[in-house]
C-alpha cells in the first residue's frame, strides 16, 4: 500500500482523504508562506546571538583560555561559534528544547534526542544524535547542557494561528486566480446535441480546445455548426488585489514575530522608528534569552564552586547594537573623562583592537570632576568649613 502524506496528515486509514492537485498546491504554498515567517523570525534570533561575545572570567578576571576559544570560535571541528549558536537557536524554537552534549572536550547539538524525567533524579537522556551518528551511551542531566523555553510551544501557537488565517489568503488568492480568468457562453443547438458525431466534437473542444485556447496569447477556437462562443469579458486586473495578498502575508509574519517576543517592525522593513524596535528587541528578546542561555552554561560547566571562586562565563549582548563611532564621539568622550570606562574598555565595545599599551587600561578623569568637599574648600579658599 502506498503511503499518503496528507491522508497521514488529513486523513487515517478509516476515514481516508483525497487531496486535489489544488488543494496540493495551497497546502505547499501555506507551507512555504509559515516557514518563512518562522524561518525569519529564528534566523533574527540566531544573528542576535551570534553576535553576543561570551565573555569568560577566572577568580573575578576576564580571560581567553581555552573555553572562550571553544565558545567564540569553534565548538567542535565541523562548525564555527555562528553555526553553532545558529543550530542552538533552531532547535529551541523548533521543538521548544534544546540540547547540547560533550564529547572529548567538543560541543555538539543534538538534532534529537529522547528525554526521561524525573522529579528527585537527574534525568536522563538518550538516542542523542548528532548528524549521522547516534551516541550509544545514555546522558545524564549533570552531563549536558539542556535549553527549554517557556511551557508554551511557540511554534505550535503560529502554526494554530495560521491555521484560520490562511484560509484568508487562499480566499483572496483563490479571488485573484478567478479574475485573470477566461470566461465566456457556449451556445449549443439542441437539434444537434443529440448527434453522436456532435457530442464527440463537443466533449472534444471542452476539454481540450478551451483550455488551449484560454492559455494561449494568440489562438483561434474552431467551431462546428450548431455551435457559438460568446466572449463576456476578462475581468479588469486589480493592481490592489496582489497588495492586500502581500498585506496578509506580511500580517503573517507580523504575529509570528509577536509570539517570538520581536518587534514586527525589524522583519517586515519598516525603516520607521528602527531605533524604537532595536531596543525593544534588545530588553525584551535579546537579554532574556541570553540570560536563559548563560544560566544554564554557568551551572553546568562552572557550578557553585566555581562560581563562588569567580569562575563564570557572561554572554555580553552589548556587542548586537551596531556602534557609529563618529555619531557617538561625545557619549565615547564622556565615558572616557569621567573615568567611567578606559580607552581599551571602549574599544571593546566598539569592536576594535585593543591597544597593547598600560596606560589603555587606565581611568583618567578630567580636573572638572571632584567631589563635593573639593569644591566646596576651593569655594572657601582652600578650607571646608
Amino acid at each position: 500500500m502506498a503511503f499518503s502524506l496528507f491522508r497521514w496528515l488529513f486523513g487515517s486509514r478509516d476515514s481516508p482523504t483525497e487531496v486535489t492537485t489544488e488543494e496540493f498546491l495551497g497546502l505547499y504554498s501555506d507551507a512555504y508562506i509559515r516557514e518563512l515567517a518562522f524561518n525569519a523570525c529564528v534566523n533574527l534570533a540566531g544573528n542576535v546571538v551570534s553576535k553576543c561575545e561570551i565573555k569568560t572570567f577566572s577568580r573575578g578576571s576576564e580571560i581567553k583560555g581555552a573555553e572562550y576559544y571553544l565558545w567564540n570560535y569553534a565548538p567542535n571541528q565541523n562548525q564555527s561559534s555562528a553555526a553553532f549558536l545558529h543550530q542552538l537557536i533552531y532547535q529551541l524554537f523548533k521543538n521548544n528544547e534544546a540540547l547540547i552534549v560533550e564529547n572529548g572536550g567538543k560541543l555538539y547539538v543534538a538534532d534529537s534526542f529522547f528525554r526521561k524525567p524525573y522529579a528527585l533524579y537527574d534525568d536522563l537522556f538518550s538516542q542523542v544524535s548528532v548528524g549521522d551518528f547516534t551516541f550509544a551511551r545514555t546522558f545524564a542531566r549533570s552531563e549536558v547542557l539542556y535549553f527549554q523555553l517557556q511551557n508554551t510551544d511557540v511554534k505550535r501557537i503560529v502554526d494554530g494561528l495560521y491555521t484560520s488565517y490562511g484560509q484568508l489568503i487562499q480566499y483572496s488568492m483563490s479571488g485573484y486566480k478567478k479574475s485573470r480568468g477566461m470566461h465566456g457562453t457556449l451556445e449549443l443547438d439542441t437539434t444537434a446535441a443529440g448527434d453522436a458525431k456532435f457530442n464527440e466534437t463537443y466533449e472534444a473542444i471542452k476539454n481540450s480546445g478551451f483550455a488551449k485556447f484560454a492559455e494561449a496569447d494568440n489562438a483561434l477556437l474552431p467551431l462546428y455548426k450548431g455551435m457559438k462562443y460568446s466572449d463576456l469579458g476578462q475581468k479588469t486586473y486589480n493592481s490592489d488585489t496582489t497588495r492586500d495578498i502581500r498585506a496578509m502575508i506580511d500580517d503573517v509574519v507580523d504575529f509570528t514575530a509577536r509570539g517570538f517576543g520581536i518587534p514586527p517592525a525589524l522583519l517586515n522593513g519598516s525603516v520607521q522608528d528602527v531605533s524604537s524596535a532595536t531596543e525593544q528587541l534588545l530588553t525584551f528578546f535579546a537579554d532574556p534569552l541570553a540570560d536563559m542561555l548563560e544560566e544554564e552554561m554557568v551551572r553546568q560547566r562552572y557550578g557553585y564552586t566555581g562560581m563562588s571562586h569567580g569562575d563564570f562565563l557572561q554572554i555580553d549582548t552589548s556587542r548586537i547594537r551596531h556602534i557609529d563611532v563618529l555619531k557617538e564621539s561625545t557619549n565615547i568622550d564622556k565615558l572616557i573623562s569621567s573615568g567611567a570606562e578606559s580607552v581599551n574598555e571602549v574599544r571593546r565595545i566598539l569592536g576594535q583592537p585593543l591597544i597593547l599599551e598600560p596606560w589603555a587600561d587606565q581611568h583618567f578623569i578630567t580636573k572638572n570632576y571632584g567631589t563635593v568637599a573639593d569644591v566646596l574648600a576651593a569655594a572657601n579658599g582652600g578650607e571646608n568649613k
